[in-house]
């Protein structure tokens, strides 16, 4: 296991680094996405329209950040914690082709996300839920949000960050996941309490 401080964006040579295990802090410009933003990204991309912002080598969170107004009007964020990232499976490969490298979640994702992270050089990590208070304190500052009408949740958020994290490399460019290890591992432990029972009983 290694500990890397980022600094967004980020090129392939630093995506290649890093492996299952790996825990990142990044520094920069991360952009939330659930699902409406994922579905308007593509929309503007099918019709050739550009990015609010650019996504080239970017950092994308799934996440619904709770974001207040100061006395001023500025927004600032509350706190922040991962959303389930298999909802954007369907978006794998286009998020790969617009150049995203780091996608930051929860529960992993699944063949399609593999595939494309290893086509695109593309690295997944997983945010420890429960913990958005301690990375609300990475989080310094955010510009304006794109598509607010769809609530605030799903809007987009151009977060500003300074050693946010930790997060925990969990699917890599090479093709690893740890999910499949933790499958594999409690697919075995089945395996064993099965033969403990009586009478005996087949999966």
């Amino acid at each position: 296991m290694a500990v890397y401080e980022l600094t967004l964006p980020v090129d392939n040579e630093t995506i290649e680094k890093l492996h299952v295990g790996d825990i990142i802090y990044l520094n920069g410009q991360v952009c939330t996405a659930r699902d409406q933003a994922h579905l308007r990204l593509k929309a503007l991309d099918e019709a050739g329209k550009p990015f609010p912002e650019d996504l080239k080598c970017a950092a994308i969170f799934h996440a619904g950040p709770v974001m207040k107004k100061d006395e001023a009007g500025h927004w600032y964020l509350s706190v922040i914690g991962p959303t389930t990232s298999i909802r954007m499976e369907p978006y794998a490969d286009f998020i790969g082709r617009i150049g995203v490298k780091i996608l930051i979640g929860k529960g992993g994702m699944a063949e399609g996300t593999r595939k494309a992270m290893q086509k695109y050089k593309q690295v997944y990590a997983q945010a420890v839920p429960g913990c958005a208070v301690v990375l609300a304190k990475g989080v310094t500052g955010t510009k304006d949000p794109y598509w607010y009408e769809c609530g605030m949740p799903e809007a987009m958020w151009p977060l500003q960050t300074k050693h946010f994290g930790p997060f925990l490399i969990t699917m890599d460019s090479y093709g690893k996941s740890r999910y499949d290890d933790v499958q594999a591992h409690a697919q075995a432990v089945e395996e064993e309490i099965l033969k403990t029972l009586w009478p005996p009983f087949s999966s």
